[in-house]
Protein backbone atom coordinates (compact mmCIF):
# COMPACT_ATOMS: atom_id res chain seq x y z
CA UNK A 1 0.00 0.00 0.00
CA UNK A 2 1.12 3.18 -1.07
CA UNK A 3 2.42 5.57 1.64
CA UNK A 4 0.13 8.58 3.46
CA UNK A 5 2.86 10.80 2.17
CA UNK A 6 3.34 9.50 -1.43
CA UNK A 7 -0.84 9.16 -1.00
CA UNK A 8 -0.60 13.58 0.14
CA UNK A 9 1.26 14.47 -2.66
CA UNK A 10 -1.20 12.30 -5.22
CA UNK A 11 -4.42 13.29 -4.16
CA UNK A 12 -7.00 16.16 -4.28
CA UNK A 13 -5.96 16.84 -0.05
CA UNK A 14 -2.86 18.30 -1.30
CA UNK A 15 -4.47 21.28 -2.34
CA UNK A 16 -5.78 21.40 0.84
CA UNK A 17 -2.85 21.69 3.27
CA UNK A 18 -4.23 18.90 5.29
CA UNK A 19 -1.92 17.04 7.64
CA UNK A 20 -2.72 13.61 8.03
CA UNK A 21 -2.17 11.51 11.06
CA UNK A 22 1.14 9.98 10.42
CA UNK A 23 2.26 8.07 13.43
CA UNK A 24 1.38 5.76 16.08
CA UNK A 25 -0.50 7.77 18.83
CA UNK A 26 1.16 6.79 22.39
CA UNK A 27 -0.69 3.69 24.28
CA UNK A 28 -4.09 4.26 25.59
CA UNK A 29 -3.89 4.91 29.06
CA UNK A 30 -6.78 2.23 29.81
CA UNK A 31 -4.66 -0.70 28.78
CA UNK A 32 -5.71 -4.10 29.76
CA UNK A 33 -8.66 -5.16 32.56
CA UNK A 34 -7.01 -7.26 35.30
CA UNK A 35 -7.55 -11.07 34.53
CA UNK A 36 -10.82 -12.37 35.83
CA UNK A 37 -12.31 -8.12 35.61
CA UNK A 38 -15.13 -7.49 33.44
CA UNK A 39 -14.84 -4.14 30.67
CA UNK A 40 -17.19 -3.11 28.43
CA UNK A 41 -16.74 -0.28 25.66
CA UNK A 42 -19.56 1.63 23.41
CA UNK A 43 -19.47 4.00 20.83
CA UNK A 44 -20.18 7.98 21.19
CA UNK A 45 -21.13 9.37 24.52
CA UNK A 46 -24.18 7.97 24.44
CA UNK A 47 -22.44 4.92 25.57
CA UNK A 48 -21.80 6.19 29.14
CA UNK A 49 -25.48 5.68 30.04
CA UNK A 50 -25.59 2.35 27.97
CA UNK A 51 -22.16 1.37 30.05
CA UNK A 52 -23.75 1.92 32.92
CA UNK A 53 -26.84 -0.61 32.37
CA UNK A 54 -24.06 -3.04 31.12
CA UNK A 55 -22.11 -2.72 34.17
CA UNK A 56 -24.69 -3.44 36.70
CA UNK A 57 -24.59 -6.86 34.92
CA UNK A 58 -21.37 -7.29 34.55
CA UNK A 59 -20.08 -5.77 38.36
CA UNK A 60 -22.35 -8.58 39.50
CA UNK A 61 -20.62 -11.89 37.90
CA UNK A 62 -23.56 -11.74 35.12
CA UNK A 63 -23.00 -12.58 31.53
CA UNK A 64 -21.75 -10.65 28.76
CA UNK A 65 -24.68 -11.26 26.52
CA UNK A 66 -27.07 -9.96 28.63
CA UNK A 67 -24.70 -6.69 29.27
CA UNK A 68 -24.52 -5.71 25.60
CA UNK A 69 -28.35 -6.39 25.33
CA UNK A 70 -29.22 -4.39 28.59
CA UNK A 71 -26.85 -1.90 27.96
CA UNK A 72 -27.95 -0.68 24.52
CA UNK A 73 -31.64 -0.92 24.85
CA UNK A 74 -30.78 2.31 27.37
CA UNK A 75 -30.17 4.13 24.21
CA UNK A 76 -32.80 1.94 21.62
CA UNK A 77 -35.38 3.92 24.59
CA UNK A 78 -33.74 7.10 24.66
CA UNK A 79 -34.76 10.54 22.41
CA UNK A 80 -31.93 10.07 20.22
CA UNK A 81 -31.40 10.96 16.71
CA UNK A 82 -30.33 7.97 15.63
CA UNK A 83 -30.77 5.04 17.28
CA UNK A 84 -34.69 3.50 18.27
CA UNK A 85 -37.67 5.06 17.33
CA UNK A 86 -36.88 8.59 17.78
CA UNK A 87 -34.63 8.56 15.28
CA UNK A 88 -34.02 10.34 11.55
CA UNK A 89 -36.43 8.11 9.48
CA UNK A 90 -36.14 7.22 6.15
CA UNK A 91 -36.70 9.83 2.86
CA UNK A 92 -40.52 8.97 2.99
CA UNK A 93 -40.70 9.53 6.72
CA UNK A 94 -41.03 5.68 8.28
CA UNK A 95 -38.19 4.97 11.00
CA UNK A 96 -36.83 1.45 10.24
CA UNK A 97 -34.39 -0.11 12.54
CA UNK A 98 -31.37 -2.28 12.49
CA UNK A 99 -29.31 -4.60 15.34
CA UNK A 100 -27.44 -7.63 15.79
CA UNK A 101 -26.29 -9.73 18.74
CA UNK A 102 -23.66 -12.08 19.27
CA UNK A 103 -22.35 -14.57 21.85
CA UNK A 104 -18.72 -16.06 22.72
CA UNK A 105 -19.68 -19.36 21.18
CA UNK A 106 -20.53 -17.58 17.82
CA UNK A 107 -23.84 -17.90 18.01
CA UNK A 108 -25.55 -14.45 16.67
CA UNK A 109 -28.95 -12.74 15.25
CA UNK A 110 -29.58 -9.67 13.70
CA UNK A 111 -32.92 -8.08 12.64
CA UNK A 112 -33.19 -5.52 9.69
CA UNK A 113 -35.64 -2.91 8.21
CA UNK A 114 -37.51 -3.69 11.67
CA UNK A 115 -40.44 -0.67 12.41
CA UNK A 116 -42.52 -0.10 15.00
CA UNK A 117 -40.87 -2.56 17.51
CA UNK A 118 -39.01 -0.43 20.24
CA UNK A 119 -35.74 -2.97 21.33
CA UNK A 120 -34.77 -4.36 18.03
CA UNK A 121 -31.75 -5.62 20.02
CA UNK A 122 -33.90 -8.15 21.95
CA UNK A 123 -35.38 -9.40 18.65
CA UNK A 124 -32.20 -9.51 17.00
CA UNK A 125 -31.13 -12.35 20.39
CA UNK A 126 -34.71 -13.92 20.16
CA UNK A 127 -33.46 -14.80 16.53
CA UNK A 128 -30.20 -15.68 17.47
CA UNK A 129 -31.85 -18.07 20.77
CA UNK A 130 -35.20 -19.38 19.14
CA UNK A 131 -34.63 -19.77 15.23
CA UNK A 132 -32.05 -21.53 13.27
CA UNK A 133 -31.79 -18.35 11.29
CA UNK A 134 -29.28 -15.35 11.70
CA UNK A 135 -31.12 -12.63 10.26
CA UNK A 136 -34.39 -11.39 9.44
CA UNK A 137 -35.55 -8.20 8.06
CA UNK A 138 -39.16 -6.16 7.34
CA UNK A 139 -42.09 -7.66 8.03
CA UNK A 140 -41.22 -11.17 8.82
CA UNK A 141 -39.17 -9.90 11.28
CA UNK A 142 -41.66 -7.21 12.49
CA UNK A 143 -43.98 -10.68 12.47
CA UNK A 144 -41.59 -13.06 14.62
CA UNK A 145 -41.27 -10.00 16.82
CA UNK A 146 -45.36 -9.97 17.72
CA UNK A 147 -45.64 -14.29 17.82
CA UNK A 148 -42.44 -13.20 20.36
CA UNK A 149 -44.76 -10.86 22.62
CA UNK A 150 -43.21 -7.63 21.75
CA UNK A 151 -45.40 -4.84 20.78
CA UNK A 152 -45.95 -2.16 17.90
CA UNK A 153 -45.55 1.34 18.84
CA UNK A 154 -46.10 4.52 16.97
CA UNK A 155 -42.77 6.24 16.44
CA UNK A 156 -42.43 10.23 18.13
CA UNK A 157 -39.51 11.72 16.39
CA UNK A 158 -36.86 13.18 18.22
CA UNK A 159 -36.67 17.07 18.17
CA UNK A 160 -33.79 16.58 17.12
CA UNK A 161 -34.74 13.84 14.46
CA UNK A 162 -37.94 16.01 13.88
CA UNK A 163 -35.60 19.45 13.42
CA UNK A 164 -33.17 17.51 11.06
CA UNK A 165 -36.22 15.78 8.85
CA UNK A 166 -37.93 19.48 8.51
CA UNK A 167 -34.58 20.53 7.23
CA UNK A 168 -33.96 17.85 4.46
CA UNK A 169 -37.64 18.09 3.14
CA UNK A 170 -36.59 21.40 2.11
CA UNK A 171 -33.86 20.57 -0.72
CA UNK A 172 -34.66 16.53 -0.71
CA UNK A 173 -31.36 16.28 -1.17
CA UNK A 174 -29.97 12.33 -1.04
CA UNK A 175 -27.00 12.37 1.31
CA UNK A 176 -26.35 10.98 4.62
CA UNK A 177 -26.52 13.44 7.16
CA UNK A 178 -22.85 14.76 9.22
CA UNK A 179 -21.01 12.09 11.67
CA UNK A 180 -19.36 14.03 13.98
CA UNK A 181 -16.28 14.75 12.60
CA UNK A 182 -14.47 17.54 14.10
CA UNK A 183 -11.70 20.36 13.25
CA UNK A 184 -10.32 23.06 16.03
CA UNK A 185 -13.70 24.95 15.33
CA UNK A 186 -15.78 22.11 16.27
CA UNK A 187 -16.71 21.32 13.14
CA UNK A 188 -15.88 18.81 10.47
CA UNK A 189 -13.04 19.83 8.34
CA UNK A 190 -15.30 19.75 5.03
CA UNK A 191 -18.64 20.87 6.82
CA UNK A 192 -20.60 24.01 6.38
CA UNK A 193 -19.48 26.71 8.48
CA UNK A 194 -22.35 26.73 10.15
CA UNK A 195 -24.44 23.51 11.56
CA UNK A 196 -28.52 24.08 11.41
CA UNK A 197 -30.47 22.95 14.14
CA UNK A 198 -30.70 18.72 14.30
CA UNK A 199 -28.22 18.57 11.40
CA UNK A 200 -25.33 16.88 13.85
CA UNK A 201 -25.62 13.59 14.59
CA UNK A 202 -24.31 10.57 16.28
CA UNK A 203 -24.85 7.35 14.52
CA UNK A 204 -25.11 3.78 15.55
CA UNK A 205 -24.27 2.50 19.27
CA UNK A 206 -21.98 -0.73 19.26
CA UNK A 207 -21.19 -2.03 22.65
CA UNK A 208 -18.94 -4.91 23.65
CA UNK A 209 -17.90 -6.63 26.51
CA UNK A 210 -15.84 -9.26 28.28
CA UNK A 211 -17.60 -10.21 31.68
CA UNK A 212 -15.46 -12.27 34.74
CA UNK A 213 -15.77 -15.58 33.09
CA UNK A 214 -13.67 -13.72 30.49
CA UNK A 215 -15.97 -14.31 27.59
CA UNK A 216 -16.67 -11.70 25.39
CA UNK A 217 -19.91 -10.58 23.73
CA UNK A 218 -21.28 -7.63 21.43
CA UNK A 219 -23.91 -5.81 20.00
CA UNK A 220 -24.94 -3.19 17.70
CA UNK A 221 -28.23 -1.14 17.42
CA UNK A 222 -29.29 1.82 14.63
CA UNK A 223 -32.13 3.55 12.61
CA UNK A 224 -29.60 4.07 9.91
CA UNK A 225 -28.33 6.91 7.99
CA UNK A 226 -31.17 9.58 7.89
CA UNK A 227 -33.49 10.33 4.77
CA UNK A 228 -31.73 6.69 3.57
CA UNK A 229 -34.04 5.14 0.71
CA UNK A 230 -36.49 3.12 1.48
CA UNK A 231 -34.92 -0.48 2.23
CA UNK A 232 -31.52 1.00 2.61
CA UNK A 233 -29.46 -1.48 5.39
CA UNK A 234 -26.39 -0.44 6.29
CA UNK A 235 -23.44 -2.48 8.43
CA UNK A 236 -25.28 -2.92 11.37
CA UNK A 237 -27.31 -5.71 11.31
CA UNK A 238 -24.50 -7.59 9.53
CA UNK A 239 -22.61 -9.91 11.53
CA UNK A 240 -18.49 -9.34 10.50
CA UNK A 241 -19.01 -5.61 9.06
CA UNK A 242 -20.88 -3.96 12.20
CA UNK A 243 -20.06 -6.50 14.87
CA UNK A 244 -18.25 -9.96 15.08
CA UNK A 245 -16.99 -11.40 18.33
CA UNK A 246 -13.82 -14.38 18.59
CA UNK A 247 -13.59 -15.18 21.92
CA UNK A 248 -10.24 -16.57 21.27
CA UNK A 249 -8.93 -13.39 20.02
CA UNK A 250 -11.90 -10.40 20.67
CA UNK A 251 -14.62 -8.28 19.69
CA UNK A 252 -15.35 -5.71 17.39
CA UNK A 253 -18.16 -3.23 16.80
CA UNK A 254 -18.21 -0.23 13.56
CA UNK A 255 -19.88 2.85 13.29
CA UNK A 256 -20.47 5.22 10.69
CA UNK A 257 -20.89 5.27 6.87
CA UNK A 258 -22.12 1.59 7.08
CA UNK A 259 -21.74 0.86 2.79
CA UNK A 260 -17.81 1.36 3.55
CA UNK A 261 -17.90 -0.75 6.80
CA UNK A 262 -19.63 -3.38 4.20
CA UNK A 263 -17.04 -3.38 1.52
CA UNK A 264 -14.21 -4.34 3.49
CA UNK A 265 -15.84 -6.54 6.05
CA UNK A 266 -14.86 -4.41 8.90
CA UNK A 267 -15.15 -5.90 12.55
CA UNK A 268 -14.18 -9.44 11.18
CA UNK A 269 -11.27 -7.96 9.63
CA UNK A 270 -10.20 -6.20 12.60
CA UNK A 271 -10.45 -9.61 14.51
CA UNK A 272 -8.23 -11.20 12.02
CA UNK A 273 -5.59 -8.32 12.26
CA UNK A 274 -5.92 -8.78 16.54
CA UNK A 275 -5.38 -12.88 15.73
CA UNK A 276 -1.89 -11.92 14.07
CA UNK A 277 -1.26 -10.52 16.70
CA UNK A 278 -1.32 -6.57 16.51
CA UNK A 279 -3.04 -4.66 19.41
CA UNK A 280 -6.94 -3.44 19.15
CA UNK A 281 -5.97 -0.18 18.39
CA UNK A 282 -3.65 -0.80 15.82
CA UNK A 283 -6.24 -3.21 13.90
CA UNK A 284 -8.89 -0.76 13.83
CA UNK A 285 -6.08 1.89 12.54
CA UNK A 286 -5.39 -0.97 9.98
CA UNK A 287 -8.64 -1.54 8.37
CA UNK A 288 -9.61 2.40 8.67
CA UNK A 289 -6.01 2.73 6.39
CA UNK A 290 -7.80 -0.10 4.33
CA UNK A 291 -10.98 2.01 3.65
CA UNK A 292 -8.77 5.09 3.17
CA UNK A 293 -6.98 3.30 0.24
CA UNK A 294 -10.19 1.85 -1.60
CA UNK A 295 -12.30 5.82 -1.40
CA UNK A 296 -9.15 7.56 -2.25
CA UNK A 297 -10.24 11.23 -2.33
CA UNK A 298 -13.77 10.59 -1.91
CA UNK A 299 -12.27 9.47 2.08
CA UNK A 300 -13.44 13.59 2.98
CA UNK A 301 -16.92 12.89 2.91
CA UNK A 302 -17.48 9.99 5.00
CA UNK A 303 -16.72 8.79 8.61
CA UNK A 304 -15.84 5.52 9.92
CA UNK A 305 -14.68 4.47 13.60
CA UNK A 306 -13.92 1.09 14.79
CA UNK A 307 -14.13 -0.02 18.59
CA UNK A 308 -12.39 -3.39 19.89
CA UNK A 309 -11.79 -5.37 23.20
CA UNK A 310 -9.08 -8.21 23.20
CA UNK A 311 -9.05 -11.22 24.89
CA UNK A 312 -6.81 -9.76 27.14
CA UNK A 313 -9.04 -6.80 28.31
CA UNK A 314 -6.95 -4.18 26.10
CA UNK A 315 -9.16 -1.66 24.50
CA UNK A 316 -8.52 0.22 21.01
CA UNK A 317 -10.48 2.60 18.53
CA UNK A 318 -9.04 4.43 15.47
CA UNK A 319 -11.84 6.50 12.77
CA UNK A 320 -10.92 8.40 9.67
CA UNK A 321 -11.90 11.70 10.88
CA UNK A 322 -11.53 13.11 14.24
CA UNK A 323 -14.64 13.30 16.61
CA UNK A 324 -14.99 10.05 17.45
CA UNK A 325 -15.11 8.88 21.21
CA UNK A 326 -15.79 5.88 22.89
CA UNK A 327 -17.72 5.28 26.53
CA UNK A 328 -15.23 2.64 28.14
CA UNK A 329 -16.42 0.99 32.11
CA UNK A 330 -14.16 -1.52 34.24
CA UNK A 331 -13.25 -1.79 37.86
CA UNK A 332 -12.59 2.21 38.95
CA UNK A 333 -12.82 3.34 35.50
CA UNK A 334 -15.71 5.67 34.01
CA UNK A 335 -14.66 7.57 31.08
CA UNK A 336 -15.46 8.72 27.76
CA UNK A 337 -12.35 8.28 25.28
CA UNK A 338 -11.25 10.67 22.30
CA UNK A 339 -10.38 7.85 19.56
CA UNK A 340 -7.23 8.77 17.51
CA UNK A 341 -7.88 9.70 13.69
CA UNK A 342 -6.54 9.39 10.40
CA UNK A 343 -6.65 12.40 9.81
CA UNK A 344 -5.94 15.07 12.98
Amino acid sequence: MANRRNFLHTSFFSGLGLFLYNKRFPAQPFSAAPQGQPVVISTWDAGLQANKAAWEILSNAGEAIDAVEKGVMVTEASQNCCVGLGANPDRDGFVTLDASIMDHRFNCGSVAFLERIKHPVSVARRVMEKTPHVMLVGEGAQQFAIAEGFTLEEPVLSPAAQKAYENWLKKSTYKSPLINVENKNGHGPFAPAKLEDGEWNHDTIGMVAMDARGNLSGSCTTSGAGFKMRGRVGDSPIIGAGLYVDNEVGACTATGQGEDVIRVAGSHAVIEKMRLGMDPEGACKSIIERIVKIKGEKVKDIQVAFLALDRRGRVGAFSIHPGFSYALRKEGVEALVKAPSWFL
